[in-house]
């Protein structure tokens, strides 16, 4: 496993991306298609507060009815979505370069055991999605569970 919490296909890879290092399904042990290769490279932040883990993903050009986040069994978020090619208008134009990308995209994230998934806000705005996930509450139970070792 390289740096980062990532295994194979280095900084660019759709696999799942797991901090704590249990390791799922990937995406390359599923179908990918020609098309996933165009946005395979939307790059995520990943930012935990004290409240929530907030995730924030560059898909300019990308419309709300073509962004779909999810929720999967073992706390695994996904993004995904797709941008579409545009309707040319007049059939007579002619193409000189074409660099934006189009294509599907989708990237996932398992999530800690202490994300809410209830209370999960999503939203998109100048290209850029943000998906927040709050924290659950510390439970005092858990905090209880401190084992004390006396010294011989």
């Amino acid at each position: 496993m390289g740096a980062g919490g990532r295994r194979g296909g280095g900084p660019f890879s759709s696999d799942l991306w797991d901090p704590s290092g249990a390791w799922g399904q990937t995406l390359s042990d599923r179908d990918r298609g020609d098309e996933t290769s165009a946005l395979a490279h939307t790059h995520v932040d990943w930012l935990e507060t004290d409240n929530a883990h907030v995730f924030r993903a560059d898909i300019p050009g990308v419309r709300k009815e073509e962004v779909k986040a999810h929720v999967e069994d073992n706390n695994v978020l996904q993004i995904s979505g797709e941008r579409s090619k545009e309707q040319q208008e007049n059939t007579n134009d002619k193409w000189h370069r074409v660099e934006r990308r189009r294509g599907s995209f989708s990237r996932r994230f398992r999530l800690p055991n202490n994300a809410d998934l209830d209370g999960i806000k999503c939203s998109l705005e100048n290209g850029v999605l943000t998906v927040t996930v709050p924290k659950k509450d510390a439970e005092p139970s858990q905090k209880a569970d401190v084992r004390y070792i006396d010294v011989a």
